[in-house]
């Protein structure tokens, strides 16, 4: 006979999936929504792949009720979303009721169906009005981003108890302002410093304003996080490689939060490199800032997707891909980047060539928890987590389907690594898949899909791939089974 083991997940864990306003809203100029930097951005020439743009998307703003069923269908309980700057207070201005009210709405059509808010105030659409003042790089933009994080507490602080102030400050930061291959697409390693600790502040500012107005509240923010592997554990280029890329990439953001500094390791690569940018960053750090930043958050949403091989030697085969093959050159996002290299490790690679770790991800939650959060009393959620493959949609018997069958093995995957983690001691209480559904991959445009929800984007239709009913197998058990295994039959 067969039988399958399970693996139970700990009582009060949720389940849910995430979103951002700019990839599936569309309603781009509808109702007093104002440009953001992704819609100029778009507008470059070869800055998105067949110059895609969010115009429509998944047309969210109109469908976000049938979306909202399709969730509860899913068994979801709590589901991730962002607000958009330039829907709410269109070019950094007064408040827009128009755009307020649609979040309203959704709000409350999530508390219908039971689905948990779990709102993103900042996922990089930033007002192009405040862009051309200066963007991130300008201090003013910190200051009113709190304003914009308290009108929308305005709006929903009876109804929604988790705000999530910024979403990936690296990718807004450095992949933004540094490596050009986001918007506002600017290559300037000064600009990038400036804009990371901005950022920060608004963050801290942020956090520090709501906690006045409501101790209730879950506070946090989303970093996305890498586990950095030296090729040789006992050769000194390799060690140094990995720390360059664990400094600018996780410690430059984890630090200043929980920490109250910036890594001074960090600090001084990054001197060597461009000591303009460091004495620009060093003067726009201003008494009190760190303080501000270092404000004590509730929850710390960890983003994973695959880590880092690097070494300080050239390897002979370097992986290929990663980046949205654009017209538009980009650079490196990491101001310390010379004599760091990519490696092979023989690792299965998704079509945009990410590996696929699942260990990754128990290994950096165990590091992130030890390190930081625990310390600090701060508790984690993996707030995104996900996989773009090259998806098929069928039809069999009448009925359409997509049989994601790479997907289901990666959201299995993670999930088992995140079950190891809590066997390990982490307090990790949520996942949530990227994403719910197909839609705008940025740069990629709609060239990559990484929803478990299919998006025909011609006629708007939804369609669950094979992923999704797995996932809604997962929650309603609330376990995840193993392979069914032989088991010798019993003697007579």
């Amino acid at each position: 006979m067969t039988t399958a083991s399970s693996r139970s997940f700990p009582q009060g864990f949720l389940f849910g999936a995430a979103t951002a306003a700019f990839q599936i809203e569309g309603a781009a100029h509808e109702d007093g929504r104002r440009d953001s930097i992704w819609d100029a951005f778009c507008r470059v020439p070869g800055a998105v792949i067949n110059a895609d743009n969010g115009d429509v998307a998944c047309d969210h703003y109109h469908r976000y009720p049938d979306d909202v069923a399709l969730m509860k269908e899913l068994g979801l309980q709590t589901y991730r979303f962002s607000t958009s700057w330039s829907r709410v207070r269109p070019d950094g201005g007064a408040v827009n009721a128009q755009g307020v009210d649609f979040y309203q709405r959704l709000v409350d059509e999530l508390l219908g169906a039971g689905i948990l808010p779990w709102l993103t105030l900042y996922h990089w659409d930033l007002p192009q009005a405040l862009q051309e003042k200066g963007g991130w790089a300008n201090r003013d933009t910190a200051d009113l981003f709190t304003e914009y994080a308290l009108t929308m507490h305005d709006a929903l602080g009876d109804r929604v108890n988790v705000w999530t102030t910024l979403n990936e400050p690296w990718c807004s930061s450095f992949l933004s302002y540094t490596a050009g291959m986001h918007a506002p697409g600017h290559y300037s390693v000064e600009e990038g410093v400036l804009a990371a600790h901005h950022l920060l502040l608004g963050h801290g500012q942020a956090v520090r304003e709501l906690r006045a107005r409501d101790e209730s509240l879950n506070l946090g923010i989303t970093l996305n996080l890498t586990v950095a592997e030296p090729v040789d554990e006992s050769d000194p280029a390799d060690l140094d490689a990995a720390r360059r890329i664990d400094g600018q990439f996780n410690r430059w953001f984890l630090d200043p939060i929980f920490r109250g500094q910036y890594p001074a390791d960090v600090v001084e690569d990054i001197r060597k490199v461009d000591a303009a940018a460091i004495a620009a960053w060093e003067s726009a750090v201003r008494p009190g800032d760190l303080e501000a930043i270092a404000t004590p958050i509730d929850t710390l949403g960890v983003n994973y997707y695959h880590g880092e091989y690097v070494g300080g030697h050239e390897p002979a085969n370097p992986p290929t891909g990663g980046d949205a093959p654009t017209d538009r050159p980009g650079r490196s996002p990491y101001p310390s980047h010379e004599g760091i290299f990519w490696h092979e490790r023989g690792l299965p690679r998704t079509p945009m060539q990410w590996e696929v770790q699942p260990e990754g991800l128990t290994t950096l939650l165990q590091r992130v928890w030890d390190e930081y959060a625990q310390p600090a009393g701060t508790v984690l959620y993996v707030t995104e987590n996900g996989a773009a493959y090259d998806d098929e949609l069928v039809v069999e018997d009448g009925v359409k389907h997509v049989h994601d069958g790479d997907r289901v093995e990666f959201l299995r995957g993670h999930l088992g690594a995140i079950l190891d983690a809590a066997d390990a001691g982490v307090d990790v209480r949520g996942y949530f898949y990227w994403s719910l559904l197909d839609n705008f991959e940025w740069a990629w445009g709609y060239e990559k899909r990484f929803g478990i929800v299919h998006v025909d984007y011609d006629t708007q239709e939804r369609t669950p791939k094979d992923s999704a009913l797995e996932y809604q197998r997962i929650i309603g058990a609330r376990a995840l089974e193993s392979t069914a295994v032989e088991v010798p039959a019993a003697a007579p």
